[in-house]
C-alpha cells in the first residue's frame, strides 16, 4: 500500500511538473519568438547574438523583415559569408545559410518556414532563395547597397511563413500515454491494497479461531 501510493504520488507530481513546464513554453498569436544569430567567415565564428525584436518572428504571423548583416572580421570578399540561427525558447537550429558571395548574381532572401500547433512551436526550416524581382522593383536601393563592397551592414530580406498543424501532435500523444500509465498505476494500487486487506482479514480470522481453541484441546466424549 505504501509503495503503490508513493509511486502514484510521484507519477502525479511528474505529470504536473511536465505540464507546467510545457505551458511555460507556450506562445500566443502575436507573441515575439526570440531568435539568435551566429556568423562565420573562413574559420572564424562569432558568438551567438540575440536578434532584436523587430527582426524576430511573430508567432502565427506571416511577415517580411530586413535583417542587417554586419561586416565580418577580416572580410575580403574572396569567400562566402554564412549565418546560422536559433529560433524560439526551444532553440530550434537553422544550419548554415550562405548569404554573401553565394555564387549568384541575385540578391539573397532567407525563406523561413515555421510549424506550430496550438501554442507550441514544432519546428523551423530555412533556405536561401533569390529575392523576388517585384520586391527589388519596389526597393531598388536594396540591390545597389547589397552589391556595393563598401556598404555595410548589408540587409537581407527574411520571410517568415507559418504553417498550422493538427492539434493531435506528439505532445498530446505523450499526455494520453502518460495519463493512461498513471491510471493503470492507480488501478494496480487499488488492486494490491484490496488483495492485502483480504489476506489480512483471513489471517485475523485464522488467528482468532486458533486462539479460541482450549489449551487442552477438544474433550473426548466417552
Amino acid at each position: 500500500m505504501g509503495n503503490g501510493g508513493g509511486r502514484s504520488m510521484v507519477s502525479s507530481l511528474l505529470l504536473l511538473l511536465f505540464f507546467l513546464s510545457s505551458k511555460s513554453l507556450a506562445y500566443r498569436p502575436g507573441d515575439l519568438v526570440p531568435m539568435s544569430k551566429m556568423g562565420q567567415y573562413h574559420s572564424s565564428r562569432t558568438v551567438w547574438q540575440d536578434v532584436i525584436g523587430r527582426h524576430c518572428p511573430i508567432f502565427a504571423v506571416n511577415r517580411e523583415v530586413l535583417v542587417p548583416i554586419q561586416k565580418p572580421t577580416g572580410y575580403t570578399g574572396a569567400d562566402p559569408y554564412k549565418v546560422s540561427f536559433q529560433v524560439g525558447r526551444e532553440k530550434f537550429l537553422i544550419p548554415w545559410l550562405f548569404v554573401v558571395n553565394r555564387k549568384s548574381s541575385e540578391v539573397p532572401m532567407i525563406d523561413v518556414h515555421l510549424r506550430y500547433s496550438g501554442g507550441d512551436l514544432l519546428g523551423v526550416t530555412a533556405k536561401v532563395v533569390d529575392m523576388p524581382h517585384h520586391y527589388i522593383e519596389v526597393h531598388p536601393n536594396i540591390r545597389q547597397q547589397f552589391w556595393d563592397p563598401q556598404q555595410w551592414p548589408k540587409h537581407v530580406l527574411v520571410r517568415y511563413t507559418w504553417e498550422e498543424q493538427s492539434e493531435i501532435d506528439v505532445i498530446s500523444g505523450f499526455y494520453v500515454l502518460f495519463g493512461s500509465g498513471l491510471m493503470l498505476s492507480f488501478i494496480l494500487s487499488i488492486y494490491i491494497l484490496q488483495s492485502s486487506r483480504d489476506k489480512l482479514a483471513r489471517f485475523v480470522r485464522e488467528t482468532v479461531a486458533e486462539n479460541s481453541i482450549p489449551v487442552g484441546g477438544v474433550a473426548k466424549v466417552e
